[in-house]
C-alpha cells in the first residue's frame, strides 16, 4: 500500500476516535485510491458528518488541515494507480451533472497556479544558464512524454542548432555514449516514471553531464540524479496526466533562453526565414485584396 505510514497512523489511532471520525478512518481505509481525490465537503458528504468534523480529523492526525491531509496521499497514491484503476476512479467522480468538461479545465488551471506557487525561480535561473554554456542539449523522454520532449528540442534546435532528441530505448545508448561533463542532459519524467528515461539519465550523470530534470515531485526518482531539479504539477483524475503546466514550464524556459540569445537568434531565425519562404513552409494568401 502506498505510503503506509499514514494509513498505519489511521488505524492505530481509531481507539482515540470519536463516532464521527471512526467514520472517516473507515472510509480512508475502504477507498485508498479514491479518497485523495475527494474534497472535503464530499467526503463529508460521503460520510455523513460535516465539513468542520473532516477538518478536524485531519488535524487530530497531526495535518493542518484536510487540504495538507489529502495532498499527501494524492502525492503517494496517484503515482502508483494504473491507467485502468485511474480510468475507473474518473469514473466516479465525473458525471454530466457535474460539469465534467469545466472540471478537467479546472484542474488544468489548478496545475498551473501551483506550478507557479511552488516554482523555484533561482533554480529555473540556473537551469536556464546551465542550457546557455553546454556544449550539446541531449532531451531524454519516453512514451506520453515524448510530446514534451519533441516540443522542446524543437526550439532548442531553432536556437542553438544543438539539440539531440533520445527516446527510444534501443538507440539511446547509441545516441548518448559520448556524453560528456560539458554537456546537459534535459531528463523529462511523470509517474509513473519510465524505467528507460532513469536508465539513460543514470548513465549521463555517470558521465559527469549536468543533468535538469522536469517532474512532478521532489519524491521522483529521476531527481536522484539531478543537478536541478524544476517541478510541475500534472495531476488529473483520469487515466491521463495533464501535462498543462509542465508544457508551460517549458514554454517559459525557452521564451527566457530566446531572449538571452536573442542576438545570436537573429542570424539563425533570418537564415530559417529564407529557407521557409524559399520552400514555401507555411501556407500563404496570394489573392489580391
Amino acid at each position: 500500500m502506498a505510503n503506509p505510514t499514514i494509513y498505519k497512523i489511521i488505524s492505530g489511532s481509531r481507539d482515540k476516535m470519536s463516532k464521527s471520525q471512526h467514520k472517516i478512518a473507515d472510509y480512508i481505509l475502504e477507498n485508498p485510491h479514491s479518497i485523495p481525490f475527494i474534497t472535503g465537503a464530499k467526503l463529508a458528504k460521503m460520510t455523513g458528518v460535516s465539513e468542520a468534523t473532516v477538518v478536524r480529523f485531519a488535524t487530530f492526525l497531526g495535518y493542518s488541515g484536510y487540504n495538507d491531509l489529502q495532498k499527501q496521499l494524492a502525492s503517494s497514491i496517484e503515482k502508483q494507480l494504473n491507467t485502468v484503476e485511474r480510468l475507473n476512479m474518473s469514473h466516479s467522480f465525473y458525471s454530466e451533472t457535474e460539469k465534467a468538461i469545466y472540471d478537467n479545465f479546472n484542474e488544468d488551471i489548478k496545475n498551473i497556479q501551483t506550478t507557479m506557487q511552488h516554482l523555484n525561480v533561482e533554480d529555473f535561473e540556473r537551469a536556464a544558464n546551465y542550457i546557455l554554456d553546454a556544449e550539446r542539449i541531449y532531451i531524454i523522454a519516453n512514451r506520453s512524454a515524448l510530446s514534451l520532449g519533441t516540443f522542446l528540442q524543437y526550439y532548442f534546435n531553432i536556437i542553438f542548432g544543438k539539440s539531440e532528441l533520445v527516446h527510444t530505448t534501443e538507440a539511446a545508448f547509441d545516441q548518448i555514449h559520448h556524453v560528456n561533463e560539458n554537456d546537459v542532459v534535459i531528463g523529462i519524467s511523470y509517474a509513473r516514471y519510465t524505467k528507460s528515461t532513469l536508465d539513460v539519465v543514470s548513465y549521463a550523470a555517470e558521465k559527469k553531464a549536468t543533468i535538469i530534470a522536469l517532474t512532478d515531485h521532489f519524491s521522483s526518482p529521476i531527481t536522484a540524479y539531478a543537478n536541478i531539479a524544476l517541478f510541475a504539477s500534472s495531476n488529473m483524475k483520469s487515466f491521463l496526466d495533464s501535462f498543462v503546466a509542465p508544457l508551460s514550464v517549458i514554454n517559459t524556459l525557452i521564451a527566457y533562453i530566446g531572449n538571452v540569445e536573442r542576438i545570436n537568434m537573429k542570424e539563425r531565425l533570418e537564415n530559417f526565414e529564407q529557407l521557409w519562404d524559399r520552400y514555401d513552409v507555411f501556407y500563404k494568401n496570394n489573392e489580391e485584396n
